[in-house]
């Protein structure tokens, strides 16, 4: 089974997370891509898709965003796995995002996709990359910097992925 693991990262927490799941399922035997959607010319070749991207505002970036658009009737054909990273602190991701879910602009096409699973996973704020603006965005939401990103629970979910795919 060819996979393509592709998504959105601003400053590269996002890209990390795709590496680690993309490496979690070659370790499986399966042929693996990780690319980010800038990069990924067709999506045909694939058996699998499992796409990311960092929230911001609360939404997916706009090029992950397009991508989902552009290609969501070929991705409707395959199984389809999501993943959203941004949320900083202590607990559950959902609920320091007062139970995220897909932005409206998204939701038709995630609904039309039927993702296998949707996942949330905290995220990394270093204050050293980010620009004048969103250092202070940052202190008027009062977000926690620093990585809290899980690697276990990364890991995890891409086993699940492989015992997900194996049914298909």
């Amino acid at each position: 089974m060819k996979l393509l693991v592709t998504y959105a990262s601003k400053y590269g927490s996002t890209a990390e997370i795709a590496e680690v799941i993309g490496k979690e399922l070659g370790r499986r035997a399966y042929e693996v891509e990780v690319k980010p959607v800038e990069a990924v010319d067709s999506v045909t070749g694939y058996d699998g898709f499992v796409i990311g991207s960092a929230l911001y505002a609360g939404g997916w970036i706009e090029s992950a965003a397009k991508f989902l658009q552009t290609n969501q009737k070929m991705l409707a054909k395959h199984p389809v796995w999501l993943f959203s990273s941004g949320p900083t602190g202590e607990g559950d991701p959902n609920d320091i995002m007062d139970g995220w879910q897909f932005p409206e602009d998204l939701s038709a096409v995630v609904e039309k996709i039927k993702p296998k699973d949707v996942i949330l996973f905290h995220g990394h704020i270093d204050p050293e990359k980010l620009n004048f603006a969103e250092k202070m965005i940052i202190r008027s939401v009062k977000a926690t910097v620093g990585d809290y990103r899980d690697w276990l629970v990364i890991r995890s979910w891409a086993r699940a992925i492989d015992l997900q795919a194996k049914t298909e």
